[in-house]
């Protein structure tokens, strides 16, 4: 075919301005300046990236320490976020440290001592299964040495152990600055207690001399005598004011190690102090006049003195820092006012 003059040069002209405007289009959307492609919007929600990309290093929260327990050695977050804690009697420990549970027993939750600082927390009921600690989310899980099912909540996240008793508060409180990783904060309560302590002890110990001090509480067979260990107030009675137990309480429940004995009600005379801090017993439903009604208790020095000081069945039993706390005012002030 045979083209005029005219319009071969009408053809090479559209070719270089195709070529143009390819090239002004390439480098627009490359490029970050004022072009169209920089001012596009950005991309919408469901599109951008929904987490940080991988890393090599691990966060803080995921690293993973080793920690001592009553079980042996077991690797833990060195800053564990979501702790669900089936012991009850030591929660208070965690709270002290400014740390929430997000799952606990029924029991924690009960304690009026404790309730207010568990708000938001989930209640676990009396029985922990691990389908409802599963739910929670958990990156650490506190139980008490020989927990029923402890391997299956191993699959669940890394579970701590603790013998209840076998080490005073002062070193549980030490041992749980170091699981959450806040060894500070344990070291200062620890330091605040005996600084309060040592306020008290010399007033408490003029006002009581040489009286002896019982904790009773009656239950279906007779009565619980309670010791330096046990919570209900022996930690302070005994131990921080030194006070004495009579001496059968003595013997039974604190050089026996047991932190506790069963009486019946027939020996309650060899056992009662002339100050007495009491309680209905929380484990059954027992109608404590059973016992508070019959005239070997009405006639116990205590009872006649006035020196009986009742204690909370739903807080007293614990012996955690917060509870400690509650307790150590509700002592001093009882037994400065002894007659």
């Amino acid at each position: 075919m045979r083209y005029s003059k005219q319009s071969l040069v009408l053809i090479v002209f559209t070719l270089v301005m195709a070529v143009l405007l390819a090239a002004c289009g390439s480098s627009g959307n490359s490029g970050s300046g004022s072009g169209t492609a920089a001012n596009a919007p950005a991309p919408a929600a469901s599109e951008a990236p929904t987490a940080a990309p991988a890393t090599d290093k691990p966060s803080a929260e995921a690293e993973m320490v080793t920690f001592k327990d009553s079980a042996g050695e077991v690797q833990v977050p060195k800053n564990p976020q979501r702790i669900v804690d089936t012991t009850a009697f030591y929660t208070g420990y965690l709270l002290a440290l400014g740390v929430k549970p997000v799952g606990v027993m029924q029991g924690a939750k009960d304690s009026p001592y404790l309730a207010d600082m568990l708000e938001g927390a989930e209640g676990l009921g009396d029985d922990v299964t691990p389908e409802n600690i599963l739910s929670l989310d958990p990156d650490l899980i506190i139980v008490y040495t020989g927990t029923e099912g402890i391997d299956k909540l191993k699959e669940i996240a890394p579970v701590v152990q603790i013998q209840y008793g076998a080490k005073n508060y002062k070193d549980q409180m030490l041992d749980y600055g170091k699981l959450v990783n806040k060894n500070d904060e344990a070291k200062a309560w620890i330091a605040q207690w005996e600084a309060r302590i040592a306020e008290l002890k010399p007033q408490v110990q003029a006002a009581v001399g040489n009286k002896t001090v019982s904790i009773l509480n009656p239950y279906a067979k007779g009565l619980y005598v309670f010791g330096h260990n046990y919570g209900r107030g022996g930690e302070i009675l005994y131990g921080e004011f030194g006070l004495k137990a009579p001496a059968e309480a003595q013997k039974e429940a604190i050089d026996s190690g047991t932190g506790w004995a069963s009486i019946s009600l027939e020996k309650l005379p060899d056992f009662a102090g002339d100050i007495i801090f009491t309680c209905p017993w929380s484990g059954d439903t027992t109608d404590p006049k059973i016992v508070y009604d019959n005239p070997l208790w009405k006639g116990l020095p205590a009872v006649k003195a006035g020196n009986v000081f009742q204690l909370n069945p739903a807080a007293d039993t614990y012996n955690d820092p917060i509870s400690l706390e509650k307790q150590l005012d509700f002592i001093a002030t009882s037994l400065l006012s002894v007659k």
